[in-house]
């Protein structure tokens, strides 16, 4: 894995991270809003966790799940609350297999309180991984 194709992956989420920021902006009392910021939230978990694995691959550890993957992350000290982001990868698995409203709608609210640990995670593997 090269610096290069590691910030690329950085870049890729940080462009995610502020899609689903604009999303979260939108009114929620639009269904079209809460769909999209559900599908950026897809993306970003999406490019989240590989990411977190390119960078522990890096480090010498290898995963081979999503939820290995954040879990190794926790313990590497780069994800400050396991159980947010088991929680989010739970959502995203949901989110991917069925429509409910719902189920949007509680989704949605999970990823409006987890959106900060999200960012906290990005702004952390920036300052670890600078391009």
């Amino acid at each position: 894995m090269s610096d290069s194709e590691d910030a690329r992956a950085l870049a890729a989420l940080g462009n995610a991270l502020d899609r689903l920021r604009e999303a979260l902006a939108e009114p929620d009392d639009n269904p079209l809003a809460i769909d999209g910021t559900i599908q950026r939230f897809e993306f970003a978990i999406e490019l989240s966790w590989k990411a977190l694995r390119r960078l522990l691959i890096r480090e010498g550890v290898r995963t081979s799940t999503p939820r290995e993957t954040l879990q190794e992350a926790f313990r590497a000290g780069w994800l400050a609350d396991e159980g947010a982001w088991l929680q989010m990868l739970r959502d995203r698995n949901e989110t991917s297999h069925t429509y409910n409203e719902a189920v949007a709608r509680r989704i949605y609210a999970s990823v409006r309180a987890a959106f900060p640990e999200m960012e906290r995670t990005y702004r952390l593997l920036k300052g670890r991984f600078p391009a």
